[in-house]
Parts: structure tokens; C-alpha cells; sequence
């Protein structure tokens, strides 16, 4: 699998991160059995949160306590974790990141964490407060590095008017069936068009123009949770068609074509894929080494239901 640099860090890692939001429903031969095909097939980081497995810090316990990593394997793959949400309200407090990560880093069974992303936006937030967190957590050896998730341009601006630390990522929502992030930029300032409003203040041409690393999750899922397009030819049929039409022609399945066309993006958008089955998994992987063409991925484009005006 192709590589990339993590941003301007000098960390090389996978074009697919294996999301661990729902291991909590596997027993630890199932995780190692996942855990093993991602590292076959040339996957190399991992994703985590404090809040996945409905109840803090489940899934970062039950990776810890299935794999127990030798250091030199530890070595070996980079571990991102999530904080900020907590029941009911959202608390980027110098406090909470501070607890939050000792507590990821009990969980996980390591002395540290490779990259730490703010979780969803907290409209409270102190920069001063994740500064100082952030700075404690680095110099302690805790933190390798730190990105935020689901977060607009002006939101990181506003981080890094006290954070010194470099965002180097930024975790988003993106699929060929659910991506206004670049959408509205090939319909600008074409009036009436719900296409042409930009909801995110440009975050694709932010990232690029800033060296912020994009990962893209729910890479198969279209509006806000509202399903997935894979298979569904009442509300997709056209994407389904050409989906099923690449998959041939490239010998691979439509969610490899699905990750392809996140690939294919100039801006090295990482795919965040959070299947619990190693078969899937290898299945859907292959996408990041298909090297769609510019006509094959304005394809998928239009039969998703964008314009080209």
C-alpha cells in the first residue's frame, strides 16, 4: 500500500487508517485477526477515541489487552486517539485533554500516543487552555503530535492563535456520495445551486495550501449517518452502476472504487475505514492503490448526483 507523509511531520504512514470505533464487539482473537490483516496488507496507523465502545476508553482497553504490543512492534505503527466529547456537552478544558490522555494511554498499554486530534469543535474552547495541554503533553514524552477532528479553517485559526504545537491533521466526513467539502467549488457562485454553498470555509484548499493532512471517515455513507450507498439502487442506482462498471474493470469490489476515488484527490486524503472484518478490510484497501483517471473520477462525481455546470 502507498505511503504518505503525516503533514510536515516526518511521519510516513499508511493511505488507509484502520478505525477502531466497534472492536468492543470483538473477543481478542477477532482483534488480532483484524490486527493482523491491516499490518499485511501494509496499514500502519490506527484510530481511536475515548468515547468508542460505549463507555470510556472501552476500545482503546480492548486493544490494549488483545494485542499487548511488544515495543519493537509499537515502534513499528502510529496510534491516534480522539478526546473532547464527553456525555452531553463537549470539553476541549486543559483539564479534560490532560486526564482524557492518561487515561487513552493506561487503556492502550502505551507510554505514548503518535498524534492526539481534537474530537468535535467545542464552541467554549480556550485556546490558551488546549496550548498549555498540548505543550505539557509534548514535552512529558505523552504526545507525539496533534490534529483536530471535523474542525473549519477559522476553528484551527483560532487554535493556533495560543497553540504552537502544528496541526498536522484534521479528521472529516467525506464520501463520493457525501462531499460538499469539494463539491462546491466546481459549481462557485452558480446561483440557486445548493451545491455552490461552501459549509466548511474551504477546508480541502485550507489543508492543502496549510500541509493538513485530511483523513476522511464514513467513506461509504451519504448525508449525515443516513446510509450507505454501497448496494442501495433505489436512492443510488446511477453511482451503484458505475461503481460496479470500475470494479470490473479494475478486478476489485465497489468500496475499493469508493476509497480509489478519495485517493485520487491531489490533496492525499487518508481513508478512514472502520470495517471489523479482515476480509472487508483487504477487500476495500485495495482502493488506495487504484489510480483512477481524471474522467473516472468525474464520473462517480456526476452519478452521485453533483454538477458540472
Amino acid at each position: 500500500m502507498k505511503n504518505i507523509q503525516l503533514s510536515t511531520s516526518g511521519v510516513s504512514v499508511s493511505s488507509v487508517v484502520l478505525g477502531l470505533m466497534r472492536i468492543n464487539t470483538l473477543d481478542d482473537s477477532g482483534i488480532k485477526a483484524l490486527y493482523s490483516a491491516a499490518r499485511e496488507i501494509g496499514v500502519n496507523i490506527f484510530d481511536h477515541a475515548d468515547i468508542y465502545g460505549g463507555a470510556p476508553h472501552r476500545c482503546e482497553a480492548r486493544f490494549g489487552d488483545a494485542l499487548r504490543l511488544t515495543a519493537d512492534e509499537r515502534d513499528k505503527i502510529v496510534i491516534q486517539s480522539k478526546c473532547g466529547i464527553r456525555p452531553g456537552y463537549f470539553d476541549f478544558s486543559k483539564e479534560h485533554i490532560l486526564a482524557s490522555v492518561d487515561r487513552s494511554l493506561k487503556a492502550l498499554r502505551s507510554d505514548y500516543l503518535d498524534v492526539l486530534l481534537l474530537h468535535r469543535p467545542d464552541a467554549l474552547v480556550e485556546p490558551e487552555e488546549v496550548a498549555e495541554a498540548f505543550d505539557k503533553l509534548h514535552a512529558a514524552g505523552k504526545v507525539r503530535h496533534f490534529g483536530v477532528s471535523n474542525h473549519t479553517p477559522g476553528q484551527i485559526d483560532l487554535l493556533k492563535t495560543a497553540v504552537t504545537q502544528p496541526i498536522i491533521a484534521n479528521q472529516i466526513q467525506l464520501s463520493v456520495a457525501h462531499a460538499p467539502s469539494i463539491a462546491f467549488g466546481v459549481a462557485a457562485n452558480m446561483g440557486g445551486s445548493e451545491q455552490s454553498i461552501d459549509r466548511d470555509g474551504e477546508l480541502v484548499n485550507y489543508s492543502r495550501i496549510n500541509s493538513i493532512t485530511l483523513q476522511a471517515w464514513s467513506p461509504f455513507q451519504h448525508g449525515f449517518f443516513e446510509g450507505i450507498f454501497l448496494g442501495d439502487r433505489e436512492n443510488y442506482l446511477e453511482l451503484n452502476k458505475v461503481l460496479d462498471q470500475l470494479a470490473e474493470t479494475y478486478g476489485a469490489t465497489p468500496a475499493a472504487i469508493a476509497v480509489a476515488w478519495i485517493a485520487r484527490h491531489p490533496a492525499k486524503i487518508q481513508t478512514v475505514l472502520g470495517t471489523t472484518n479482515p476480509q472487508r478490510l483487504r477487500d476495500s484497501a485495495i482502493g488506495a492503490d487504484i489510480e483512477l483517471s481524471r474522467e473516472e473520477w468525474y464520473r462517480m462525481f456526476k452519478a452521485a448526483g453533483y454538477q458540472l455546470p
